[in-house]
């Protein structure tokens, strides 16, 4: 699995969320809503968890963007794009297939 931040959302989470240089964001399924790759399961985010087990990481600006192997089977063997949607105002994920 690979996963892509895109500078709209690196931006999002330094203006909107105020994640800084240091810190880590998780990325984990919720189960409520509806996600292309799971049904019943969306993605979520949270930027207080610490590491335990990395299955993904992508580190921007010193930012390290993660999912556990605990939550890998959410994916479906997609890989994970984060981006920002201005007319939304909200992150918006693809899952491509590798």
């Amino acid at each position: 699995m690979e996963m892509t931040i895109s500078d709209a959302a690196l931006r999002w989470f330094k203006e909107d969320v105020s994640v800084k240089q240091g810190d880590s964001v998780r990325f984990y399924p919720m189960f409520y809503g509806t996600s292309p790759v799971q049904e019943k399961y969306s993605l979520a985010f949270s930027t207080h968890d610490e590491p335990i087990q990395i299955h993904t990481s992508q580190k921007v600006e010193d930012i390290m963007f993660y999912v556990e192997d605990d939550d890998i089977w959410f994916f479906n063997g997609h890989n994970l794009i984060v981006d920002y949607n201005p007319d939304k105002d909200e992150l918006e994920y693809q899952y491509p297939k590798p």
